[in-house]
């Protein structure tokens, strides 16, 4: 992740296609070594390629992921009601438990 975002930053800065060397004097830059392989394999994966394409093609297959939002918010109104009860209940003990100071001071 360190060498994409570093990537990432170099383009947003303004380097189209940035190289292996400016992503390695960036991570220098902020005192994290950078591995010649993952560095070379990140250069080899993304050249030729443009980073705004590449973000919208992930948005687009992000988009197709389902995540259960709606199922979780249908099936979560009926529970609520149902734990709201014991949730209260586990707050009054809380306070019965913390007022019992056992008669001694921090400070007596």
């Amino acid at each position: 992740m360190k060498y994409l975002a570093a990537y990432l930053l170099l383009n947003a800065g303004g380097k189209a296609n940035p190289a292996a060397e400016d992503i390695k004097s960036l991570l220098s830059a902020v005192g994290i070594e950078s591995e010649e392989e993952r560095v070379s394999s990140l250069i080899s994966a993304l050249a030729e390629k443009d980073v705004a394409e590449l973000i919208a093609e992930g948005k687009e297959k992000m988009s197709s992921v389902p995540t259960g939002g709606a199922v979780a918010a249908a099936a979560g109104g009926a529970g609520a009601a149902a734990t709201d009860a014991p949730a209260e209940e586990a707050k009054e003990e809380e306070k019965e438990e913390s007022d019992d100071d056992m008669g001694f001071g921090l400070f007596d």
